[in-house]
């Protein structure tokens, strides 16, 4: 593992024991999450990706800025913003409730629809850090279609494979 890796795992475990010292719900997704529940590091990532629900912006913001991250928006935030310390950038992503029980993260044109049973209360651990990651089959529905950047693809794509290959649980 190389050392920005070790760095954004470093930081994945004290966000999480911050966040969770505050009872904020949060989930780790993206990459990181495929690496979660693969119980390895499968490639290099750029960011750490964590979903909060937006109403706890204000406080996580708080709490990140009062741990020594600075909030480092990028002109490309929709549904979002960016931190960062150090070598790690840590992208939130909101999240809300409708009515009818769908999660979605609000953006700037509409909004962009979570998968049933992504934020439940799925723990995993890699390298002794343990954090709450969303369920494998909404992480695999997402990468199933790659984005249209060609790197954020290439990225898709071996995340689907990873999650492709990994076995189901309850199956043995």
């Amino acid at each position: 593992m190389d050392d920005v890796s070790v760095d954004q795992l470093q930081a994945l475990a004290g966000v999480g024991a911050l966040l969770d010292a505050q009872r904020i719900a949060h989930w780790v997704f993206g990459g990181w999450a495929v690496d979660f529940h693969a119980g390895v590091v499968t490639r290099a990532h750029d960011d750490v990706d964590v979903a909060v629900w937006m109403d706890d912006r204000e406080r996580v913001a708080r709490l990140l800025e009062g741990d020594g991250w600075r909030h480092a928006p990028s002109e490309d935030d929709d549904g979002g913003t960016g931190y960062e310390r150090g070598k790690v950038r840590l992208e939130l992503t909101y999240l809300v409730g409708d009515r009818d029980g769908a999660v979605f993260t609000p953006l700037r044109h509409g909004r962009a629809s979570w998968p049933d049973g992504a934020f439940g209360d799925e723990v995993r651990e890699l390298f002794g850090v343990r954090a709450r990651v969303i369920g494998r089959a909404a992480l695999a529905r997402g990468k199933s279609s790659p984005r249209d950047d060609p790197d954020d693809a290439s990225k898709d794509r071996a995340d689907f494979g990873v999650l492709s290959a990994l076995e189901e649980p309850g199956s043995s």
